[in-house]
Parts: structure tokens; sequence; C-alpha cells
């Protein structure tokens, strides 16, 4: 109790905890965006509890990382040399859960462009059932990677474990509050689900590239993803001007020889 006191009176402390919150937000919109992805594949019936399923495994498996902080840094200790890098557990994690990121984004933009018809004979029921299972599985594996990503940052700018809980917590708390918004706009415009596909792409190459000992500063990775959302929302509100224009103004009857 006397620690906790002595933190909250502590401005150096409260600068810690918000620098801290802001970067698990930022990281914690990866996470988000993948779940949003996935939960979209399923019918509209489905996807909230996904989602929340999602962000709450990101939580639990947060927590538990936090609570086992001696285990998590004996990850990044080399465990073999190749092609003349030392590798440890955490590089593996992170390049396992890049390449899975970049099957699954390859495979979903294949999707996209090149949709496959349906067909089969499966009972509509136990279809949903298997792609639910999927996507909550499909969420599980890269929670991991993200929530390791995660607690390693935390570790990396804080000693005091009070300040990495309440930060995970405020992060998936916002992450819980923009999931379906998020989702519902990634849904009902085509060409963002598109731009987060090519998003996460590109986490994937960033994640191999840091599991093979080349870091990628995060502020041009995020740089680059708010400048492209930017360009897009210009888009978007460009379509929207120029669909107003196009239509018929309010009140005013269509011409009939149209």
């Amino acid at each position: 109790m006397n620690s906790l006191l002595t933190l909250a009176a502590d401005p150096a402390a409260w600068l810690a905890l918000l620098t801290l919150v802001v970067m698990e937000v930022v990281l914690g919109i990866d996470n988000l965006i993948f779940i949003s992805i996935l939960s979209n594949k399923l019918p509209p019936e489905h996807r909230t509890r996904v989602r929340r399923i999602g962000i709450g495994l990101a939580l639990g498996m947060r927590l538990v990382l936090l609570a086992t902080i001696a285990w998590i840094v004996g990850l990044t200790q080399p465990v073999f040399t190749a092609f003349g890098n030392e590798f440890s557990w955490r590089d593996l994690i992170l390049i396992a859960g890049g390449l899975f990121l970049l099957w699954k984004a390859t495979k979903e933009i294949h999707h996209t462009v090149d949709p496959a018809p349906t067909s089969g004979v499966l009972d509509k029921k136990d279809v949903v059932v298997a792609n639910v299972g999927s996507a909550v599985f499909q969420i599980v594996l890269l929670d991991l990677v993200f929530s390791m990503d995660s607690i390693l940052t935390a570790i990396g700018m804080t000693d005091e474990l009070p300040i990495m809980v309440i930060a995970v917590l405020i992060a998936v708390t916002a992450m819980l509050l923009a999931a379906d918004p998020l989702g519902n706009f990634i849904n009902d415009n085509p060409t963002v689900v598109m731009l987060a596909l090519g998003f996460l792409l590109m986490i994937g190459m960033v994640l191999i590239a840091d599991g093979f000992g080349y870091h990628v500063p995060k502020g041009y990775i995020y740089a680059a993803m708010a400048f492209s959302a930017l360009i897009e929302g210009l888009n978007m509100l460009s379509r929207r001007l120029n669909a107003r224009r196009t239509s018929p103004a309010d009140g005013q009857a269509a011409d009939p020889s149209i």
C-alpha cells in the first residue's frame, strides 16, 4: 500500500503511466485491426461476441505475462545461433507471428480480389460454429504475439508493475470501446478493408525483421499507417462529395426523360 501511495505522489510515475498508456493503445491498434477483419467475416450476430472474446483473451494474456515478468525477460536470452544471428524464443515467436500475418493477409487479399463461390452441403449452424472457432483460434495466436510485444515494451519503459498493469487495463478498455465502431467502419468501407490488410502485411514484415534482429522504429511504421489512413480519408470524403453533387437535389423531381 505504501508503495502505491508513493507512486501516486510521484509526478515521474504519472508521466511514465501516461507515456505507457499511449504506447499500449498504439500497439493495440494492430491487434484490433486483425480482430476486426476476422470478426467481419462472421455473421453479424456473432461479430460483437467474437470481438469481445478476442479482446478479453488479449487482456488475459497480457496480465498473465505481467505476472511472469522474470520468465518473459528470460525469453530474450539467445538459445541458438544461425546465419550469423542469435535467436531467442522471443525472436522465434515474432517470426512465427509475422509469417502467420503474411499468410493470413495474403489469403484475405486474394479472397477480396477474387472471391470463391460458396458450395457444400454442411449445415449452416455447423459452418457458423466452425468459423467462430477458427476465428477465435487465430485471434489467440496473434494475441500471444501482440501481447508479447506489448509487455516487452512495457518492461523497457518502466520497472513498476502497478504502472504496467494500469496501463494495460486502460489500453485494453480503449480497445473494447473501439472494437465495434472500428469493425463496423471497416466492414462498411471496402477500400478500408484492403488498406487494413496492407497494414497487416507491413506489420508481419516488421515482426519478421525484428525477429531476425533488424529493428524498425515503430514510429516510422505508425507514421506510414497514419499517412495512408489520412489519404484514404480524403478519398472517402471526395467520393462522398461527388456523390452529393451527382445526386438529385432534395425535393427536386427527377427528369422523366432520363
